[in-house]
């Protein structure tokens, strides 16, 4: 499956990680920067990511920041996209499962790279389920009910 993944300074050596970890699991991962540890701005990267699967041009993305808040913030505030921070893999199974989230955020000030690794692929591996789309609907009404107010 085509992944994006995108990270700042902040969670770039653990993004550096995962895209390998993501083609050993037979993944294509596609990075969308950045590409140093020099000091970015997260909002931009977190963006990119989120917009690129709001377009339908992969099908879910990941985001690593610092603490995986701020990626998170931004990236629901793209339309379409159910952004989910986490750190365990209880929240990683629910986040597919019932939130039918596509992106993924990382704190990689919070977690290391064997708890990473599980987390994403828990988070891969975890279909969403049918039962749940009722409330998924739900938020997408209630997103294009917002994109009205601010059009």
């Amino acid at each position: 499956m085509k992944i994006v993944i995108g990270s700042d300074h902040g969670g770039y050596e653990l993004k550096q990680q995962l895209l390998a970890y993501l083609s050993e699991l037979g993944h294509t991962p596609v990075d969308l920067g950045t590409h140093s540890t020099e000091s970015v701005d997260y909002p931009d990267f977190a963006f990119l990511v989120a917009a690129t699967v709001a377009k339908g041009e992969a099908p879910v993305g990941i985001i690593v920041d610092g603490a995986g808040i701020g990626s998170s913030i931004v990236a629901n505030k793209v339309p379409g996209i159910r952004a989910s921070l986490c750190n365990d893999l209880f929240a990683a199974r629910n986040a597919r499962e019932h939130n039918h989230a596509n992106v993924l955020t990382l704190g990689s000030r919070i977690i290391g790279i064997g708890l990473a690794k599980e987390i994403v692929k828990t988070w891969l591996d975890t279909q969403p389920c049918p039962r749940h789309a009722r409330r998924i609907s739900k938020i997408q009404d209630l997103e294009s009910q917002l994109y009205r107010l601010n059009s």
